[in-house]
């Protein structure tokens, strides 16, 4: 059974500024080991049968130039790719400034390192409330399914459908938060700036979680964790008629 703090403190977590098409924009930044080949993770990352299970049901094309959509409210293009090693996204939420998000791949010391940059143009006041975790608590939560993933497992609980509501999940959410708040610390903010937004983004994540009717984002990514929170893993792959050999920087047509 997965340690979940043991998951958590495995990922190196900055932040910075980065400009984006959308103008200057704030990142987060995220990186840890899996114990698999590029190939492997490369394949879960990009297969959209295997990305349905542990992250977000997806359609479109996966080549460069084509758009895609994951459930949730989340669209955009693929911009870049070289396989096994990066793809970048542009990564549009409603009717938000389009964000960016790259995931490179390298080798490690018997694993391979992903690396997970989101860039966003974000309201300064919304930063001062919630800093890097409303995004990045998201972020954690993909990263540890991608691991249950590549490791065949599930979290357990009794009950599936209050997962939501498990020390499973409102656990993790916590610990993810104050670890967003220590690279939050880390980047110069001050005592204060980190309490306020380690506090509001756990309220985010966690009972009653009454912000989550404006945040999709956060919804979508709460709800592909959540689906690890059963006896085995659930499939979802039949909502988008998709091939399963469908990948970035693939179609059918190449």
């Amino acid at each position: 059974m997965t340690d979940i703090a043991k998951e958590l403190a495995a990922v190196h977590r900055e932040i910075g500024h980065r400009r984006i098409p959308a103008g200057d924009g704030r990142s987060v930044l995220l990186r840890r080991g899996y114990r698999a080949s590029a190939e492997e993770v490369w394949d879960a990352l990009t297969n959209s049968e295997r990305i349905s299970r542990w992250f977000l049901a997806v359609k479109g094309e996966g080549r460069p130039g084509a758009a895609f959509a994951f459930e949730g409210n989340v669209h955009g293009t693929v911009v870049r790719c070289e396989p096994t090693r990066l793809f970048t996204l542009e990564w549009v939420i409603g009717d938000s400034p389009a964000a960016e998000v790259t995931v490179r791949l390298s080798d490690g010391a018997g694993e391979t390192l992903v690396e997970l940059e989101h860039t966003a143009v974000v309201d300064e006041r919304f930063w001062a409330e919630f800093g890097p975790g409303a995004t990045g608590v998201g972020w954690d939560l993909a990263l540890l399914s991608l691991h249950l993933h590549l490791r065949n497992e599930a979290i357990v609980t009794a009950d599936p459908e209050a997962g939501q509501h498990s020390p499973e999940f409102t656990g993790l959410a916590a610990l993810s938060s104050r670890a967003w708040g220590t690279a939050l610390a880390a980047a110069g903010a001050s005592a204060a700036e980190v309490t306020t937004a380690v506090e509001h983004t756990a309220a985010l994540y966690a009972p009653p979680a009454k912000m989550f009717a404006t945040r999709n984002w956060m919804r979508a990514s709460r709800a592909a964790f959540l689906r690890h929170l059963v006896s085995a893993p659930a499939t979802p792959a039949d909502r988008f008629p998709l091939s399963a050999t469908s990948r970035v920087g693939t179609s059918d047509a190449d």
